[in-house]
């Protein structure tokens, strides 16, 4: 008997055997029992230990189940025994143990969620070195490799974990007394297994694993609670990675300082920008990524404006104790003017810790090719010629016009704006070297003294010094403008062809098919092939196609060839998507950029057809499981409700045809009446085999009609008028069904009230009419139907508490997948008074005049 809730489970964690994880899980028993639960021992190992046989005192110990195994008896948990004591905890030693051959389960920690599942609390014992996840590390300290273990994801989700901690010095005491090992086993343990070393290993691997565990447990409260601060509970390094070449410095020197503390933990993080478009190539980062998880850490990606407040904001997200950051590359000049991300972050980290690291670019500067250009050369070369031909031009003009005509003013914002222009056309050097230019032609040919480079007057100085700062600052937001109009316009196109992937697999249509398509006319490439492979040395086979009309290398030819290199529709690019799944793309060669996006869909593609071959194989798993559990329960079944009937049969005729039995007419009539009834039950249960074959495979075709109950009904309950109590008015409406198939319904419902129903006592059959259906009401005074098994009694092979001896189960069965076939339904409701009423509810013939079925009343 279950609680209905799950049982919690304690876990007495060790680092060694002898340590007294089952001595303390004794004690919480006797500790638990003084309190008056109901605790018992499910299995507990003394290995002969006579500390542990005492400690087991009075506790209630529950028989353990034997197994057979090559002529040897082994004893394991009886799970089954368990279950039917239901206490409400139970002692289970040993988490990792491998139960013997022909168990249930193969490990006790499946037979211990079984009792979970129960509803019963379970406390247990385990050492580190079973743990799954340790077991490399342990063969490596010990030379001893674990053969039973245990997931590590069983124990951590325990409800409590318990350390039991011994000294090495200590347990090797107790093993020298005979406390752990039998006498002839000390000297070989204490040399081998249990030496200082060993046990000092086992023991940190024990307390960082179990550090871990309260470490979840910590953030989780600190998230629950709100808590914002940070809680040096656990060292842990966040390292502010920009990208720069300074970045393999810092994530190694952040690394050597979390060596230095075990358990310490290494945490990278790059800040993008709050439009999500990167400031550094996508394949450096990667390379950061890669270099940041080879040394042990972790890489994230936040989005922040501000990087030094994202940073810090990071780092007290996961507590963090430390913030590595290098030393500005900007120049001094320009940290004067604006700082340094370093001295911010100092400045706002609070109780964290910042170290600076120095490296080699610090205070070089970014430098001019720092910042990538996302302008094509051909915009790029004509940036440069107008930047040198647009101010000689504009000058010209000016000179044609007169110097005394237009003031000095006019003409600097007449310049001003062809280095505008020169910035939209090239970016932003491009309109630098413009304003270098055109503050030099307004200071020869436009500022008095005319011809030469000094100024009379002071008000034209500063004239031309803000002229020169207004272009750079018009050019440089000029560029940046354009910079980012380029990255948006790529992420949007970018985020389009995702999501048209995404939409195309939500709206039914053929995953693969729909791949190739969108990269065809996205790319508008020639042709796109999706391939696929059983294994590595088994051949590419296509599975699916695209060819487009037209690309950028001209008409398409004959078809690509499915392998790297050239066709007559253009070069080939292959992708991997994985090992089994490749992209080939015909038409033209792939600038860096696009094939960055290509891959990104091929693995969104990858997924989704991972994700539809396995959700193939779970809906055919599904249906082999459904099918084979019916032939199982059916077959269960069969061999005793088919067998009773027939064996009955069988003694009848027997006794007829015996002549050695002088029968009168009445014993006659009996053994008659008996075969008469027991064959009556076999055709109705062949019936429902058959029925419910029909139903699963789709078989039943409802000829619907107009019919009366008329009908229906007498031939339904004809077995079962003696029991009946009928209540069906002459003028009811006729009904839209199968008249055969429904009257099938309302016998299988009729049999099952009668069946469960006291002696002598009458099933109460009604009719009445609504305004667009007829119900009819089969109410029984028997025990009647939980209300957690109304949900699963229209099911096969669902008997009520499993005593019903005439018959499968079936009966409901059938009738519900009938009445859903005729169109009508069926209901279970209580019984006034005790019992169950079934109701079938079957829509009425429409009026001939109505044209349509609105349920109003002729």
């Amino acid at each position: 008997m279950t609680t209905g809730r799950r049982g919690r489970l304690t876990v007495y964690l060790g680092a060694a055997p002898g340590v007294g994880k089952t001595y303390a899980m004794l004690d919480e028993a006797h500790r638990r029992r003084a309190r008056g639960t109901d605790v018992v021992i499910g299995l507990v190992e003394t290995h002969g230990r006579t500390a542990t046989v005492e400690r087991i005192g009075d506790l209630e110990m529950l028989p353990r189940r034997l197994v057979e195994h090559r002529g040897t008896t082994l004893t394991e948990l009886d799970v089954p025994a368990v279950v039917e004591r239901s206490p409400e905890v139970v002692l289970v030693d040993e988490l990792a143990h491998t139960n013997a051959p022909g168990s249930e389960h193969p490990k006790r920690w499946q037979d211990v969620h079984d009792l979970l599942d129960a509803g019963i609390d379970v406390v247990t014992t385990v050492n580190v070195q079973h743990l799954a996840s340790l077991t490399d590390d342990v063969e490596a300290i010990t030379g001893v490799r674990q053969r039973e273990t245990v997931p590590d994801k069983v124990v951590r989700e325990a409800d409590q974990i318990q350390l039991v901690d011994l000294s090495p010095e200590q347990l090797r005491r107790r093993l020298a007394h005979g406390n752990v090992y039998r006498a002839d086993q000390i000297d070989a343990s204490m040399s081998s297994f249990f030496r200082v070393g060993n046990l000092t290993a086992l023991r940190e691997l024990a307390l960082l694993w179990l550090a871990d565990r309260v470490d979840d447990a910590l953030t989780r409260y600190r998230a629950d609670h709100a808590i914002g601060g940070t809680w040096p509970a656990r060292e842990r390094i966040v390292v502010a990675v920009t990208g720069g070449p300074e970045t393999e410095t810092l994530l190694r020197r952040a690394a050597r300082i979390a060596q230095r503390a075990a358990g310490t933990e290494l945490l990278a993080v790059h800040v993008l920008p709050t439009d999500g478009l990167p400031s550094t190539p996508s394949a450096t980062i990667a390379a950061h990524r890669a270099l940041a998880e080879s040394l042990g850490g972790v890489f994230h990606t936040v989005v922040g404006e501000d990087v030094p407040s994202a940073v810090v904001d990071f780092a007290r997200g996961v507590n963090a104790t430390m913030i590595v950051v290098g030393v500005s590359r900007h120049s001094v000049w320009r940290q004067a003017l604006l700082g340094s991300s370093g001295a911010e972050i100092a400045r706002l980290s609070g109780a964290i810790d910042v170290h600076l690291v120095t490296h080699e670019r610090a205070h070089v500067g970014t430098g001019v090719g720092s910042r990538y250009s996302s302008l094509s050369p051909r915009r790029r070369a004509a940036g440069w010629g107008s930047a040198l031909v647009l101010p000689a031009a504009l000058t010209a003009v000016l000179l044609l016009i007169g110097r005394d005509d237009v003031a000095l003013a006019t003409d600097a914002m007449l310049l001003l704006a062809g280095v505008v222009g020169v910035a939209l056309i090239g970016g932003l050097w491009p309109a630098v070297v413009a304003a270098v230019v055109s503050n030099l032609c307004l200071n020869w040919f436009f500022a008095a003294p005319v011809g030469r480079l000094t100024i009379a007057e002071g008000e034209n100085v500063l004239a031309l010094a803000v002229f020169v700062v207004v272009a750079v600052a018009v050019a440089s937001v000029v560029d940046l403008a354009a910079r980012r109009t380029t990255q948006a316009y790529r992420a949007r196109a970018e985020a389009s062809t995702l999501a048209a992937l995404s939409r195309s697999v939500l709206s039914g249509q053929d995953t693969a098919q729909a791949i190739v398509e969108r990269l065809a006319q996205t790319f508008a490439m020639a042709e796109v092939r999706l391939e696929e492979r059983a294994d590595d040395r088994a051949p590419w086979a296509v599975v699916a196609h695209e060819r487009w009309a037209t690309t950028e290398a001209g008409p398409v030819g004959s078809g690509g060839s499915g392998r790297s290199g050239a066709t007559d529709d253009g070069p080939v690019t292959e992708v991997a998507i994985d090992d089994r799944h490749r992209l080939l793309l015909a038409g033209r060669v792939l600038p860096a950029s696009d094939r960055q996006v290509v891959e990104a869909f091929g693995a969104q593609a990858g997924i989704v057809l991972e994700h539809r071959r396995l959700r193939e194989q779970a809906a055919q798993a599904e249906v082999l499981e459904r099918t084979e559990s019916t032939r199982t329960a059916l077959l269960a079944a069969v061999s005793h409700d088919l067998r009773t009937p027939l064996a009955v049969i069988r003694t009848a005729v027997d006794g007829l045809a015996s002549p050695d039995v002088e029968l009168d007419r009445e014993d006659r009539d009996i053994l008659t009446a008996t075969i008469a009834d027991s064959t009556y039950r076999l055709e109705r249960l062949i019936g429902n085999l058959l029925d419910l074959s029909r139903l699963q495979t789709g078989a039943v075709r409802p000829v619907l009609r107009a019919a009366s109950l008329e009908e229906v009904v007498p031939i339904a309950v004809e077995p079962w008028l003696s029991d009946l109590a009928l209540d069906v008015p002459e003028d009811l409406p006729l009904v839209h069904t199968d008249p055969g198939l429904f009257e099938r319904v309302v016998a299988n419902v009729v049999s099952n009230a009668v069946r469960h129903s006291p002696p002598g006592a009458k099933v109460l059959f009604t009719a009445s009419a609504t305004r667009a259906a007829v119900e009819l009401r089969i109410a029984d005074t028997g025990p009647g139907v939980p209300d957690d098994r109304k949900a699963t009694m229209f099911e096969p092979f669902q008997r009520l508490d499993d005593t019903s001896v005439n018959g499968l189960g079936l009966g409901l069965a059938v009738a519900s997948g009938l009445a859903d076939a005729v169109g009508a339904r069926i209901a279970a409701e209580d019984t006034p008074g005790g019992g169950l009423t079934m109701v079938l509810t079957v829509p009425r013939e429409p009026a001939p005049d109505s044209g349509r079925d609105d349920g109003m009343v002729p």
